[in-house]
């Protein structure tokens, strides 16, 4: 018989023992592995053209756009629906992506090792928010914007960086995201606190290696604008530290939870590399002015990794003033994050709450539990219009759907537990 205690008990030693550092940058083309020449990376399980929701389309047109595969949106639909650019999930490719989370080659990537197990984890640059490219919007203003982006933000950035490293000051994403979580952020919707302790930590660098000012002072006025730049950070520093702990056998930790907009994946330590599927939950949305509750697209992304870190919605009581981005109470948030001890192997023993008496977050979701109570994983997140195109319309908060769950419990229980 299996002991699944001792399995999960490894799995989440190899989580906690994890050292996730942001070691260098490249276009993803050349450093994120197996991505060939004519593939975009997308967020969640896998899934073809037709049955992608409006903003990964969106995204993907978008991308093919910044690309130069395609000169309008109508002659990117075009190739895409003819099977001429190929899809993977960047899940497959130690990558994540926020919302449609689509990957380009040309794309400048941050590169995060778990110097723990000589993993490495790769995410693209954050955009912001509003009408961008993750939120499936693909106008000319958003093709500029990533245009920029690989242009200016990724050399300063890269350069910066790479000083801190070769003066043995390698940034440390977990220390960051421990001492974001006494000053008010949940790292999921919420990187205000994470953001500006990374400007802090790289700014010194970002001085010395500039040679232009001009373009520098650009830069941070761009960090300094974006709250949520830190967002696509925490992800690769979250997929750095869970991936150690899938293959484990017998163990029914949960490394992987991803939205595509059309469906809810998982993967199970223990249960190999199947996906377990569910349709895509429709979040509870504090919408932007001018949106209505019938704009908003089924659940989309990968940045579901922080929850299965540990953070995210999972640590909501830390962040009583996320409430006014994704609507509730601060009640609301802390009964969310008691809620998520029910259905996890342990407390976390670096990531703690200071209004929970600076208690662990609860981490490392245990799909048996999950069955077992009926309680699914809570997480927060950013909305996206139904319509490629558009944009972001809101935020709020989202219940992953159980089936998925089920599903994977009762093959582990097949594969492990029957007589």
């Amino acid at each position: 018989m299996v002991d699944v205690n001792k399995a999960n008990k490894e799995a989440l030693e190899r989580v906690l023992s994890a050292r996730p550092m942001l070691v260098g940058m490249g276009l993803a083309g050349e450093v994120i592995p197996e991505m060939g020449e004519r593939m975009l990376l997308h967020a969640g399980p896998p899934i073809e053209w037709e049955r992608m929701s409006g903003p990964l389309k969106g995204a993907i047109i978008g991308a093919m756009l910044y690309e130069g595969w395609a000169s309008t949106p109508e002659e990117a639909e075009k190739i895409a629906s003819k099977g001429e650019v190929e899809f993977d999930p960047c899940h497959h490719h130690h990558a994540v992506g926020p919302m449609a989370g689509v990957i380009s080659p040309s794309m400048p990537v941050f590169i995060v090792e778990n110097k723990t197990f000589n993993n490495e984890a790769y995410v693209t640059q954050n955009e912001g928010l509003g009408k961008v490219l993750r939120y499936g919007a693909y106008s000319q203003e958003v093709i500029d914007r990533l245009r920029w982006m690989e242009k200016v933000l990724y050399p300063i950035l890269n350069a910066g960086i790479k000083r801190a490293y070769d003066s043995d000051n390698t940034i440390d994403l977990k220390n960051l995201i421990a001492q974001a979580l006494h000053m008010g952020d949940e790292l999921h919707n919420r990187n205000k606190a994470a953001t500006s302790l990374f400007l802090r930590t790289l700014f010194p660098y970002l001085v010395e290696s500039s040679i232009d000012n001009k373009a520098l002072a650009e830069v941070v006025r761009f960090l300094d604008s974006n709250d949520h730049f830190f967002l696509n950070l925490g992800m690769a520093a979250a997929k750095a530290s869970v991936e150690p702990a899938h293959g484990i056998e017998g163990s029914s930790y949960v490394t992987i939870m991803a939205r595509n907009g059309t469906d809810f994946g998982i993967k199970v330590s223990g249960l190999g590399d199947k996906w377990f599927t569910a349709p895509a939950a429709v979040p509870k949305v504090l919408l932007f002015p001018g949106f209505k509750p019938e704009d908003v697209n089924p659940d989309i992304g990968d940045s579901a990794i922080m929850e299965t870190l540990g953070v995210g919605a999972f640590a909501l009581a830390a962040a009583p003033a996320i409430v006014q981005f994704i609507g509730g109470t601060p009640q609301d948030a802390v009964n969310y994050t008691l809620e998520m001890y029910e259905i996890t192997v342990s407390e976390n023993n670096m990531f703690n709450i200071p209004y929970l008496n600076f208690r662990g977050t609860p981490t490392g979701i245990d799909v048996l539990k999950v069955a077992e109570t009926g309680i699914s994983p809570v997480l927060d997140t950013g909305v996206a219009h139904k319509q490629p195109g558009v944009g972001q319309v809101g935020a709020g908060i989202v219940r992953t759907p159980i089936e998925a769950f089920v599903k994977a419990a009762e093959n582990y229980v097949e594969k492990y537990l029957a007589e």
